[in-house]
């Protein structure tokens, strides 16, 4: 199993320095989120030639792993020229993980709940489109079920994605999304099982506990998802459930550490962060570089 971590909280520092603070953390892999001079949301990559050589360089010499890039893009837009787009910018992503020696992106449906039928056609007509190109270039994409997309939920996209039935797809379980994908983490791990090649680790409280206001939304009509990326311990995910799962499924992929929302805390929140998922990762007879290694 590569356990990687999550910089977004330290995007606005150059990359290279981000390298070397995931490598004193105690990290041996790196999940390469979103940012502005490299893969921004929604928009083609700005990553050149010269700005990828220089980032595997730092990866090489900070000793990382590059275990995954994550991207986003409209590819389930029910507006045709908008999905175009996102496809074209798809492929450019593919040419760069490519150029970084890496073969997994992960990334979300990326579609809308109130355009749920016309969503759903067009990230089919997406996948028809690049399922051939991530085949030629050995790219494996593990999509996540997220709060406010077209199918929220772990069950549904769980069987889209064996539906779909291809070795280039394969699903990712997001831990502070548990509240929304369903009811038990347990199950709804089990049922991935097939296809689970990833996950994300970060804590999150449960907006349903009590009478459903845990959180106050104003107006009382909103349809905000409400969820956090929080520190193991600092919300109401079951962690001991969710890595005896884990275990208990057989769990080999990718385990990204992905606390946000502290950037003013960024780095202490990153070496708790890093702590507590190593004390998981012992408690429950992972053997994986950062159980054994880090600070």
């Amino acid at each position: 199993m590569k356990v990687a971590f999550d910089p977004f909280m330290f995007r606005q520092r150059p990359i290279e320095e981000v390298t070397k603070i995931a490598a004193e953390i105690g990290y041996t892999a790196l999940e390469l989120t979103p940012r502005e001079d490299f893969l921004p949301y929604y928009a083609r990559p700005r990553a050149e030639a010269e700005r990828i050589a220089s980032f595997r360089a730092a990866i090489d010499g900070a000793g990382l792993e590059l275990a995954s890039v994550m991207v986003l893009y409209d590819w389930a837009s029910a507006d045709e020229p908008t999905r175009q787009a996102a496809v074209a910018y798809w492929r450019r992503a593919v040419e760069v993980a490519v150029e970084l020696g890496c073969t997994t992106i992960n990334s979300e449906l990326a579609g809308a709940p109130e355009t749920r039928r016309d969503s759903e056609a067009a990230f089919w007509r997406s996948l028809e489109e690049l399922v051939p190109v991530f085949e030629r270039e050995g790219i494996s994409v593990h999509l996540e079920a997220h709060p406010n997309d077209f199918v929220e939920d772990n069950e549904t996209v769980v069987d889209m994605i064996r539906g779909f039935d291809s070795p280039q797809l394969r699903y990712l379980y997001c831990a502070p999304h548990s509240f929304h994908l369903g009811d038990d983490v347990a199950a709804m791990i089990r049922h991935a099982a097939p296809v689970l090649a990833h996950v994300h680790v970060a804590d999150s409280f449960n907006h349903k506990a009590g009478c459903g206001d845990r959180y106050i939304v104003n107006p009382a009509s909103s349809t905000a998802r409400v969820h956090q990326h929080n520190v193991i311990g600092t919300g109401e995910v079951p962690w001991d459930e969710f890595f005896s799962t884990l275990a208990e499924v057989g769990f080999d992929g990718v385990m990204t550490s992905c606390v946000l929302g502290w950037d003013d805390q960024a780095r202490e929140r990153s070496e708790e962060m890093f702590a507590r998922l190593r004390e998981y990762l012992d408690a429950h007879g992972f053997d994986t570089p950062t159980s054994k290694e880090g600070q």
